[in-house]
């Protein structure tokens, strides 16, 4: 990784916000959290899965409708079932922090994503290792709707906190990876360059073919 790389990344862990809605995902990364996250109480054979198929290897999730209905009915829904994600990029990654998906086409278009949904990252679930929560506009709350991410270390500066305003309301999480973090973490540690409007964004292309229902 260059010098220009390092110093993309570290501006990244400088910054509290996420701002992925004009391509670019900025948080701040902490330290590990000690606090044990929250779970639903749902049966793990009840939860729908989704498996991520990239030219790195494929990722398994499962979801929790129970703990985030909205989100999880609109990535199902809007996102997953229409084949939206199909062959589209990881567009930025951070190592020890988190990499960033879901809006933008290989060609570093945008796709049109369906409405904005309501936030629900007060629901109790915390940003930890292996967890993939909702990207959003930092300014706004409510302004979630294509883009997610999957948390590589505990992020617990992206946790719910107060309902006082946008910085403080946190991202939604609203599943976790079961199978294929090692592929996570692969994708974390590529060499990554700075193109416009897209910051540590991997160097040779990190696609999603698919994202379909496996249960």
């Amino acid at each position: 990784m260059s010098a220009s790389d390092s110093s993309s990344n570290q501006a990244v862990q400088d910054d509290p916000q996420v701002r992925p809605l004009g391509g670019v995902v900025q948080v701040r990364a902490d330290g590990p959290s000690s606090e044990t996250p929250a779970r639903p109480s749902m049966p793990s054979a009840t939860k729908p899965e989704v498996l991520i198929e990239t030219n790195l290897g494929p990722i398994r999730l499962r979801l929790f409708p129970e703990q985030a209905p909205m989100t999880v009915d609109n990535f199902l829904t809007n996102y997953v079932e229409r084949g939206f994600y199909d062959n589209t990029l990881i567009h930025f990654v951070a190592p020890d922090f988190l990499i960033a998906a879901g809006g933008f086409r290989t060609d570093y278009q945008p796709i049109e994503p369906r409405a904005y949904i309501a936030s629900e990252a007060d629901n109790g679930l915390k940003n930890v290792r292996g967890t993939v929560a909702m990207s959003r506009d930092a300014e706004h709350m409510d302004s979630a709707n294509c883009q997610f991410f999957i948390n590589v270390a505990d992020n617990p500066s992206l946790d719910h906190q107060s309902r006082e305003d946008a910085a403080t309301f946190g991202y939604c999480v609203f599943g976790e990876v079961i199978e294929g973090m090692e592929v996570v973490d692969r994708i974390s540690q590529v060499a990554t360059v700075d193109r416009e409007k897209f910051p540590s964004t991997p160097q040779e292309q990190v696609i999603i073919h698919s994202i379909h229902r496996s249960r």
